[in-house]
């Protein structure tokens, strides 16, 4: 392995002078904007105007699709994916293994004479049969039952990678439950549609016929380079390092924030951007990130389920496009220990079809109260709903980075800013029942109507808030950098979709007692500030104080993934998505435990990956250095005298002695890693699994990785096998 590793380092000086390192990029990014898209551009190109007004219909207001219009489209994205040399074609879908799935088949159709045809007929667009039986089901179908269905999706466009077209899809079982992270979250968006527009028609704008939950996502990522990344068997293996001495520098000089991009990422970054560009994903931002090799790329606002889809392809673009620059990408929340992780925020707003943002601000006190309906309604759904939201961004990864001064606590609480507390106390005031002239007034002129000029002021945000308001929009922060947007932006959606359909009820039955539509809002949002309070959080997140706070306020503080996922399953939650049609009971219980499983798994992968890389990498340099000390050792007894050899031996024999002893402690630390994870591994029951491996082998790791981060810096660096931290951080 040290041969490996030095090889490697000798290979770095030469990856920012290769050719094929260079990219030119295009004087107009904007040129290059959805190429390889089956755009509405390019559907008025190729479709008949009906077919085209029929498939706008079928993408805005989920109307069916009839099969001669889906025959009609077919024939028109196999010409065009054809005329860029396209030959096959895919269901892209996103199973519940976290990464995206595509069975190819061909255009080919060999017909009667000897001859062929390229044929795409609306049946092979909107549905096709993978074999499902090695996807996560969570015991909802037996292993030998093989079928599953894919289904187009046709809100989100079909694109073009390689040579294959891609047909953005949701997957299901042969019975129908959901095995896949989209068909949750397009009902969970129709969900909050029609909540939302009911709402907006009900009392503010009778215009608005379609109201869209728009996402932001920031993703986070490291950069290693490929040959050191093939150097270490735990990077390869689990995505992040299971050892590693910390190097004398990390960030702490706060100069990798925002600093000069290196050559050799830059190209990366443009030739990705190039590539985003094509795919129609509207990517805006790049920057360095605050840890060594870390960096962050972000696009502009679109509708979630596109935003989803974009995401989802962004990383399975990114990972192609590093293998080109010689760079291997690590979307790991926490790959390197003494170091900033990754996240991936999501920014969530609802947007209308008359293009409102429906938590921006307006310009009279009209548009303020609509603005604090939906504002105070968010807030009531995240206080409600704390321990679902928490379980939706839970993950054996986003456990290390949680509540690790790098990300906000596991603790869920909302910060809105000073200026806007200040407004929610004064409506905390309202009177009860009817309002007088007077104090409708003042809530109109002087608490309402000054919302725009409050908020060009609040403009702070508060990086310790794991829901935080941002001007117009929340940001989640304590998403993971590898999930699935999809999962939290599913409960996000629900959650907002169940709270403004309580509040629609709630307002028509003062309405009905006799108070006016102002009134009775207001008496309502009155009520729901009093009840959110305790979420409220305005202080530091990482602090001890607000661990003890949250605690008196009765917040939960789920700071593992199995206690997250053992709340997950609360009578209330799984009546909140049979209610609005989202799981059936059956369908969220599989979810839960698929990742109760994946948990338990992930784990179980890195004890393993541990205790391999400490008896065949680390213990086996120790002693082959500990071999040389002891031959310096003997030579200098044979030409000192005991005196001198004494003095001058000292320390050597220290040295040979602190390798023994943290060789001993290794070698038990692996044997308690491995009985623990058997035990735990034949524990029944998916959730008292994943406590066995929390509670019982996690903590064993520090037993293996402490003795061997000290045999680093004893070893002979030639000598030791595995590349370090100072190398994989600094090298560029």
């Amino acid at each position: 392995m040290s041969t490996l590793r030095f090889k490697a380092l000798a290979e770095l000086p030469f990856r920012n002078y290769r050719r094929d390192n260079f990219v030119e990029v295009p004087a107009k990014l904007s040129e290059l904007f959805c190429q390889n898209v089956f755009s509405e551009e390019t559907m008025r190109e190729y479709l008949t105007k009906e077919a085209f007004q029929l498939l706008m219909e079928a993408s805005k207001k989920g109307t069916k699709i009839q099969r001669h219009i889906a025959d009609q489209v077919a024939v028109a994205m196999k010409d065009w994916a054809m005329s860029k040399g396209v030959t096959h074609y895919t269901h892209w879908f996103q199973p519940l293994t976290g990464a995206t799935a595509e069975k190819h088949d061909s255009f080919f159709t060999p017909i009667e004479g000897g001859r062929a045809i390229e044929r795409f007929s609306g049946g092979m667009l909107i549905q096709q049969e993978p074999d499902a039986s090695s996807f996560p089901n969570g015991g909802i179908r037996n292993t030998f039952e093989a079928r599953g269905y894919t289904a187009w999706d046709p809100t989100s466009p079909a694109f073009i990678m390689g040579t294959t077209l891609c047909i953005p899809s949701i997957f299901i079982s042969y019975t129908g439950e959901t095995l896949d992270y989209k068909t949750p979250l397009l009902r969970a968006l129709n969900a909050v549609d029609e909540a939302a527009t009911d709402v907006m028609k009900s009392y503010f704008d009778k215009n608005v016929s379609k109201v869209s939950p728009t996402l932001g996502w920031e993703q986070e990522y490291f950069l290693v380079d490929s040959a050191l990344y093939q150097s270490r068997p735990d990077l390869v293996l689990t995505g992040k390092t299971l050892l590693g001495h910390s190097p004398a520098k990390g960030q702490q000089l706060d100069d990798h924030y925002f600093g000069s991009i290196p050559t050799r990422v830059m190209n990366f970054m443009k030739d990705l951007e190039i590539e985003c560009m094509k795919l129609g994903i509207p990517v805006t931002t790049r920057h360095n990130e605050v840890a060594p090799n870390q960096f962050e790329l972000a696009p502009m606002f679109e509708e979630v389920n596109v935003a989803v889809d974009h995401n989802s392809l962004l990383m399975d673009i990114m990972a192609r496009i590093a293998h080109k620059h010689h760079f291997h990408i690590l979307f790991h929340e926490k790959p390197f220990a003494g170091i900033n992780g990754s996240g991936k925020h999501n920014n969530w707003s609802l947007g209308t079809d008359t293009g409102e943002n429906l938590l921006s601000p307006g310009k009279n006190p009209k548009k303020n109260l609509q603005f604090l309906s939906f504002f105070v309604n968010t807030l009531k759904a995240v206080h409600d709903y704390a321990d679902l939201l928490r379980a939706s961004i839970a993950s054996a990864s986003n456990d290390h980075r949680l509540g690790a001064n790098e990300a906000p606590p596991a603790i869920i609480s909302a910060f809105i800013g000073s200026q806007l507390s200040g407004v929610l106390e004064e409506l905390e005031k309202v009177t009860d029942g009817k309002l007088s002239p007077e104090e409708k007034t003042e809530l109109k002129l002087n608490v309402v109507g000054k919302i725009p000029e409050i908020l060009l002021d609040n403009t702070d945000r508060n990086r310790t808030s794991p829901f935080a308001f941002t001007g117009n929009k929340f940001e989640i922060r304590a998403v993971g950098s590898s999930a699935n947007c999809a999962e939290v932006m599913t409960v996000m959606n629900v959650i907002v979709a169940k709270q403004l359909k309580t509040f629609k009820t709630e307002v028509d039955a003062l309405i009905e007692s006799g108070l006016k539509k102002d009134e009775a809002i207001f008496n309502i949002l009155r009520e729901y500030i009093k009840q959110s309070k305790k979420i409220m959080f305005e202080g530091d997140g990482y602090s001890d104080d607000w661990a003890q706070e949250a605690k008196k306020r009765g917040l939960s503080n789920l700071k593992t993934t199995p206690e997250a996922l053992k709340k997950e399953m609360d009578k209330k939650f799984v009546a909140l998505y049979e209610e609005l049609g989202i799981y059936s009971h059956r369908e969220f219980e599989a979810r839960n435990e698929i990742k109760l499983e994946k948990y338990s798994a992930v784990i179980d992968i890195e004890a393993r990956v541990l205790a391999d890389i400490a008896r065949n990498h680390i213990i086996p340099a120790a002693l082959n250095y500990q071999n040389r000390l002891i031959e310096n050792v003997k030579g200098l007894k044979e030409i000192f005298s005991e005196k001198e050899f004494k003095t001058l031996a000292k320390e050597q024999l220290s040295l040979i002695s602190d390798i023994s002893r943290n060789v001993s402690q290794i070698k038990l630390g692996v044997d308690e890693l491995l009985a623990a994870k058997e035990i735990a591994k034949n524990t029944e029951g998916s959730q008292r699994q994943a406590e066995e491996y929390c509670n019982k082998v996690i903590p064993l790791f520090e037993n293996i990785r402490v003795p061997s981060d000290a045999l680093e810096m004893m070893v002979d660096d030639e000598l030791w096998p595995m590349t370090k931290y100072r190398e994989l951080l600094f090298t560029k």
